[in-house]
């Protein structure tokens, strides 16, 4: 069905209903709007600077060391560009999909683009960190900082976040389980997949005011339960990771021919003709590296298929009704190369050395920032003011140690990575910082 709006021939998706449509504030699309509701979802995050700072932070090396690695906006906007993709695939080759009934590729590229809003300067090194200072506090997490960021944070002047609708912020849902569930059920501190306690109720606001049955425990088996549009959002950031970062490695000179074989001879895999990584060898070889990961990328999303299935939201939503199903030997093939860059180059000297540096810094800013405005003692005998007056004036105006500490990290999470070097010089160099700096 599709409906006529001024010169504009909308196309009305049925595979979405008025509750995937609900914002978090209960408003539901308004009648004469051109764009579609998760149109509107994706256009709100273009226009943030959370969004932004993405172009100055790390994806696997650090940003603006070369021009041409890729950063966490480049990397979102590859995910976005797959995800899409991959919503044109299933809609082509699912027998009961159609333009009326069918995932929604602006809903998915919503998720997609903002699914590293969240996270901190200096990559995963920088999460970990964040994680470790905010122990007493609840922890940190890259996509529980998104859902914050969605829900409380940006586009809105109140700090009251976007107003998203329900579908997108499902959509980015990729872990469900608390800090706290998870530090009970596994005796200790968890390093990540969590969501902040805090934020249960965007939990519950998401499943309709329902609550998980017994079988969807805390962790791994409660995280696996997502919507098909996060299920999508998932596979292509994969793709992105395991295809995208390769051509970044090789061109930095962490993978080579050499390296790879030797790499697959330790781990007993088989580099020759027409295996996966004789195929990688073989592109590098050839210098042809890009057309590699470009072919392949065509695979990935081909891999992927919808199977319908019965949760216990599947008759509310079309968003549990189906999964993504990908091809078993394409998931294997990714899983190789994940494991190829993660082994070769994320744990390789070079950068763990530069990740050192990243965390000391970051260490640095919170100690300072923790003394000062957590605990609120002075700094050497003097009340420094260190941060720009619209952060301690929202810091100042809240009661407990851990919603100030929650402040404290939410400022050092959305610092880029040149930010957050600039600031350690400025408040630790003393042949750093000149008073016409902007600190803002």
């Amino acid at each position: 069905m599709s409906v006529q709006r001024g010169h504009v021939l909308v196309v009305r998706n049925r595979f979405y209903q008025e509750f995937d449509f609900e914002r978090l504030s209960g408003a539901l699309p308004p009648e004469g709007d051109f764009r579609s509701p998760f149109q509107v979802d994706r256009d709100r995050v273009l226009h943030t600077t959370a969004f932004r700072r993405l172009q100055n932070k790390t994806q696997v090396f650090w940003s603006g060391e070369y021009d041409f690695y890729r950063t966490r906006l480049t990397h979102s906007l590859e995910v976005a560009q797959i995800g899409r993709s991959i919503c044109g695939w299933l809609l082509a080759s699912t027998d009961d999909f159609s333009p009326e009934n069918t995932i929604d590729a602006d809903l998915v590229e919503a998720v997609c683009l903002s699914h590293d809003l969240g996270h901190p300067p200096f990559g995963h090194a920088g999460e970990r960190s964040l994680n470790h200072f905010m122990a007493p506090y609840g922890g940190f997490e890259g996509n529980a900082q998104t859902l914050r960021l969605l829900t409380e944070r940006i586009f809105s002047q109140r700090r009251t976040g976007m107003d998203p609708s329900r579908a997108f912020v499902d959509g980015i849902l990729k872990y469900k389980s608390g800090w706290g569930e998870l530090k009970e059920v596994e005796g200790k501190e968890p390093a990540n997949h969590f969501i902040y306690d805090e934020q249960s109720e965007y939990t519950e606001w998401t499943l309709g005011g329902r609550v998980f049955p017994g079988e969807l425990e805390a962790g791994k088996v409660r995280d696996s339960f997502k919507s098909v549009e996060c299920q999508v959002m998932d596979w292509a950031d994969d793709t992105a990771y395991s295809l995208n970062d390769l051509a970044d490695s090789v061109r930095a000179g962490f993978l080579n021919e050499e390296s790879i074989r030797r790499w697959a001879e330790k781990r007993g895999l088989e580099s020759g003709p027409d295996s996966p990584l004789g195929d990688l060898i073989r592109a590098i070889s050839r210098g042809r590296i890009d057309s590699f990961v470009g072919h392949r990328i065509g695979l990935y999303v081909k891999a992927a298929k919808v199977q319908e299935t019965e949760n216990f939201l599947s008759g509310e939503s079309n968003r549990y009704r189906f999964r993504i199903v990908v091809d078993q030997t394409t998931q294997a093939e990714s899983e190789i190369f994940k494991r190829l860059a993660f082994e070769v180059v994320f744990l390789s000297t070079q950068l763990k050395q530069l990740e050192h540096k990243g965390s000391m810094m970051l260490r640095r800013l919170w100690e300072l920032f923790l003394l000062r405005y957590v605990d609120q003692q002075p700094v050497d005998g003097q009340f420094f003011q260190l941060l720009p007056p619209e952060q301690v004036e929202e810091i100042e105006s809240v009661e407990t140690a851990g919603e100030r500490a929650r402040l404290v990290c939410d400022f050092l999470a959305g610092m880029t990575d040149g930010y957050a070097v600039r600031m350690y010089q400025r408040l630790f160099s003393p042949g750093f910082g000149s008073i016409g700096d902007i600190v803002g």
